[in-house]
C-alpha cells in the first residue's frame, strides 16, 4: 500500500464518524446513517464518497444550512408513491424512512417511486440502489446537485454532476450496480486532485474562459463538462427534470442559488424507482434473472468487469482484514476536528 495511504480498523472508523457527528450536533440517527454510508463507502476504496464525507457533513452543520436533528416526514401520496420531507436534513435518514414504504408499494403495484424532499445529498446513490435491490427488486436513482458543469456546446454551468444509478438483483450474488455521474468527473474527485496538486484527466473540465484546464483550482473557477459530449449533456438535462421540476424540487441552478456563497454540499431533492420482477413475471420472475445471469457471464466470460466489482473485491477486502486504507491527508483532518471537539482517539 502507498505511503499515502493507512489502515483504520472498521470499529475505529465508525466510533469516530459517529463521535465526530454527534461532538458537531447531528442527531443520533443522523450520526448514525451518516457514518454507515460513508464506512461503507470506505470499504469498497471509493474514497471520494467514504470517510472524506465527514468534513462536508461537519461544515454543513459549522456554517449553519442543516437542521442536524431533523426527522423526517413520510407521506404516502398514492397507490405507486410516497414522498419524504427530509426537513432541511441530510438525505440518508430520509431515505432509511422512506425504504420501507417503497418496497411494499413496489410489491403491491409492481412499480413504486419515492420521492425524497428537501435534502442536503453529499453520498454516492450505488448504496441506496444496492439495498434496494437486496430485497429482490429493480432499483433506479437520480438526483441533481450544484450547478458546476456546462452542457456541451457552453461555457457557464447549468447542470449540477447529476448521478444515475441502476440496480439489479442477483440471486446468492452481490447486485449488479452500476452509479455513475452525467458530468465527466466526479466533484468530490476533483477536490481530491486539488488537495493533492494533482492535475485532472485531460477532457474534464474548462476554465473561467471556456478553455480546457486540466488545474483543479482553475476547473473550480471554470465548468466542469458533461461525458461523452452531447450524450452526457441530454443524460443532465432529463435528471434536472426527472429530480427536480418532476417532484416539485431545487435544479443544480436553484441549489447553487440557495446556498448563497455557503460551499457546501447540495440541497435539492432525489427520485428513485423501484420494479418488482414477481409483479411483472410471475412464477417466470426466476427463469428470466437467470437470463440476466447469462448477460452477466457473457462479458465476464471475454476477461470483461461488471460494474461494481472492484467495489466487492474492496469489501471483501475490507471485511476479511477488518480494517480499511484511508487517505491519510483525510485522516489527519479528521482527526485534527476530533482534538477541537475534544474527542479522543487511539
Amino acid at each position: 500500500m502507498s505511503d499515502d495511504f493507512e489502515m483504520i480498523a472498521t470499529d475505529e472508523a465508525r466510533a469516530l464518524g459517529e463521535s465526530l457527528l454527534l461532538a458537531a450536533g447531528y442527531s443520533e440517527d443522523h450520526a448514525r446513517t451518516i457514518t454507515d454510508c460513508v464506512v461503507r463507502a470506505q470499504m469498497d476504496e471509493c474514497h471520494s464518497h467514504g470517510l472524506y464525507r465527514l468534513i462536508s457533513c461537519l461544515d454543513l452543520i459549522e456554517r449553519g444550512k442543516v437542521d442536524p436533528a431533523a426527522t423526517p416526514v413520510v407521506e404516502d401520496r398514492a397507490p405507486a408513491i410516497v414522498r419524504v420531507d427530509a426537513r432541511r436534513g441530510v438525505s440518508l435518514a430520509a431515505f432509511e424512512a422512506g425504504l420501507p414504504v417503497l418496497t411494499e408499494k413496489a410489491r403491491q403495484s409492481g412499480i413504486a417511486a419515492l420521492a425524497i424532499n428537501n435534502c442536503f445529498h453529499f453520498s454516492a446513490l450505488w448504496p441506496e440502489v444496492e439495498r434496494i435491490a437486496d430485497e429482490g427488486l429493480v432499483a433506479i436513482a437520480v438526483t441533481v446537485s450544484h450547478a458546476w458543469v456546462a452542457p456541451a456546446g457552453g461555457s457557464r454551468p447549468v447542470f449540477g454532476t447529476n448521478p444515475f444509478s441502476f440496480g439489479w438483483p442477483r440471486p446468492g450474488k452481490h447486485p449488479f450496480v452500476f452509479d455513475f455521474a452525467t458530468s465527466a468527473i466526479a466533484r468530490g474527485d476533483i477536490e481530491l486532485h486539488r488537495r493533492m496538486k494533482l492535475p485532472l484527466p485531460e477532457g474534464t473540465a474548462i476554465d473561467a474562459d471556456g478553455e480546457p484546464t486540466t488545474d483543479p483550482d482553475k476547473a473550480v473557477e471554470g465548468a466542469m463538462l458533461t461525458f461523452g459530449g452531447h450524450k452526457g449533456s441530454a443524460l443532465s438535462a432529463m435528471i434536472e427534470l426527472l429530480a427536480g421540476p418532476l417532484i416539485g424540487d431545487f435544479t443544480s441552478a436553484e441549489s447553487i442559488a440557495f446556498d448563497d456563497g455557503a460551499k457546501v454540499v447540495p440541497f435539492h431533492g432525489e427520485l428513485i424507482i423501484a420494479l418488482d420482477p414477481a409483479s411483472f413475471l410471475g412464477q417466470a420472475a426466476s427463469d428470466n434473472l437467470k437470463r440476466g445471469e447469462a448477460l452477466f457471464e457473457a462479458v465476464e466470460g471475454q476477461g470483461a468487469r461488471l460494474p461494481a466489482a472492484r467495489r466487492y473485491r474492496a469489501r471483501a477486502r475490507s471485511e476479511k482484514a477488518g480494517a480499511m486504507p484511508v487517505r491519510r491527508n483525510v485522516l489527519d483532518e479528521l482527526r485534527v476536528r476530533a482534538a477541537t471537539l475534544e474527542i479522543k482517539t487511539r
